[in-house]
Parts: C-alpha cells; sequence; structure tokens
C-alpha cells in the first residue's frame, strides 16, 4: 500500500477531486483526515470510508480562520498517535470569472485568502507533527501557466491566487526542509469528475452534442481523454509518499499533456 500507516490531513474534501483523494489515501492504508467547512458532506465521505474498512475522522475547517487551522492540526495528530505524516492543501475558493475592467477586487482578495494564505495557515499549523520525514503537496492548477477564459470572462482571481500558492510552495519547499519536510505542488489540468461533468451536461443541454463538447476538451490534451479524477489524485498521492521522499520544491503538471513545463 502506498501509504501504509501514514496520517494524513486532506483540505478541501467536496464533491470534486477532494473526495477521491480521501477514499483513495484511506484505500491505500492511510488514516485519514478530512476537512472542509461541508459537515454532513465530511460525514458521508467518511462514513463511506469506514465502511470499506478505512480508518478516518471528519474535522470541519475554513482556512480563512487561522484558529481553526491550528485546531485541525491538533485534534489530528491527537487522534492518531501525536504525528501527521502528509498534508494535501486542496481547499480552494474559485471566484467569479471576469476580465480586467470588471474585475471584483474583493473577490480577488477572497480568491487570495483562501487558495494561498489558507494553505499557508493549515502548512503552519500542522509544521510540528510533520517535522521529520512529513510532506505537504499544494493543489494548483494549470491555468496558472495557460490563461483560460471565455465569453463570460476568464478564470482570473483563482488562477492569480493560485500562481501566488505555486511560489509560496518554493518558499516553503526552502525553508521547511531543515525540518525536513517536503513541499511539492500539483498543476491540474481538466478533472474529470462531478463538477466537469456537470459542465459537460450543461453544453448538452444547451444543444450540444456530448461528443463534440468531449472533443472540443481533449483536441489539445495529447492523451486523448479528459483526465479521470481517480488517476489525477493518485498523482497528487504519490507525492506524499515515500516514493517521491527526496523530492522537494518540484511542480507535477497532472493535465495529460495539455500543458508542458518548459
Amino acid at each position: 500500500m502506498l501509504l501504509k500507516d501514514k496520517v494524513v490531513i486532506i483540505s478541501g474534501v467536496g464533491p470534486g477531486m477532494g473526495q477521491a483523494l480521501a477514499r483513495i489515501a484511506a484505500a491505500e492504508g492511510a488514516s485519514v483526515v478530512l476537512a472542509a467547512r461541508n459537515q454532513a458532506f465530511l460525514e458521508e465521505v467518511r462514513n463511506d470510508i469506514l465502511a470499506k474498512g478505512g480508518r478516518a475522522i471528519a474535522i470541519p475547517c475554513d482556512v480563512s480562520d487561522e484558529t481553526q487551522c491550528v485546531a485541525l492540526a491538533k485534534d489530528a495528530a491527537a487522534e492518531f498517535g501525536g504525528r501527521i505524516h502528509g498534508l494535501v492543501n486542496s481547499a480552494y475558493y474559485h471566484g467569479d470569472w471576469s476580465f480586467i475592467e470588471n474585475s471584483d477586487l474583493a473577490d480577488l482578495t477572497r480568491a487570495f485568502d483562501v487558495n494561498c494564505l489558507g494553505a499557508l495557515r493549515l502548512t503552519r499549523a500542522c509544521v510540528p507533527y510533520l517535522r521529520d520525514g512529513g510532506a505537504v503537496v499544494n493543489v494548483s492548477t494549470m491555468a496558472t501557466v495557460r490563461p483560460y477564459g471565455g465569453e463570460h470572462g476568464m478564470e482570473m482571481g483563482y488562477a492569480v491566487a493560485k500562481g501566488a500558492l505555486n511560489t509560496l510552495g518554493k518558499y516553503m519547499s526552502t525553508d521547511l526542509g531543515r525540518f525536513g519536510i517536503r513541499v511539492n505542488t500539483c498543476r491540474m489540468g481538466w478533472i474529470h469528475g462531478e463538477p466537469v461533468e456537470g459542465h459537460i451536461q450543461s453544453q448538452v443541454n444547451a444543444g450540444f452534442k456530448r461528443d463534440d463538447v468531449i472533443a472540443g476538451i481533449t483536441r489539445d490534451i495529447p492523451i486523448g481523454i479528459i483526465p479521470p479524477e481517480e488517476d489525477c489524485a493518485r498523482a497528487v498521492l504519490m507525492m506524499i509518499s515515500d516514493y517521491s521522499r527526496v523530492v522537494s520544491g518540484a511542480s507535477l503538471d497532472v493535465n495529460g499533456g495539455h500543458w508542458m513545463a518548459p
């Protein structure tokens, strides 16, 4: 098992990749701490993990609140032997689709507070329990290197905040290495899970053929498919496993070749 005997916190456990991260981490042998604002959904995923023989607890947490981040780290460590082996910062706030001229500064600020500072708050809270071998993965987006948008606006606020997270990850890696903590970043592209399926269905409802919608998405993806949610989650979890224990400060593009870093 890839994560046998490890204690792993996953923030942002929602209907998208967050729940896949939690379920797969548990299946790979980890004791999983599920965190997000939606307590009912957390409990649903936790109960499913427990029913399948896994180990998991659910702790509601808003990463924009430092007190809640500190409590999450403390409670997670107390539940599973005083140690945290991995932290996946996948909590996010998407915010508005906008152009420069109609961008909302308050919305941009909110995106930065959750996507970048939220990861900083939670990582900082976990440092005492991650020392000597722990790993952090910051979940980012391809939109930080390949701007994305359409007639309805650009994915600007979200991408700019995640771009700051990319840089923060390098500083985390440089600083926390002295404590034996690794920090890496995964830049995700299209992820075929519930949110993207909802987008596809909305296009179908608007009169487009499903095959044409998918072909439009995959046109520039060399592997020819929308990367499945479970496979994307596995790539993230690999970065907290011992298979990457000498990798730190790296950015892994998880997008089927849609963007290839120089």
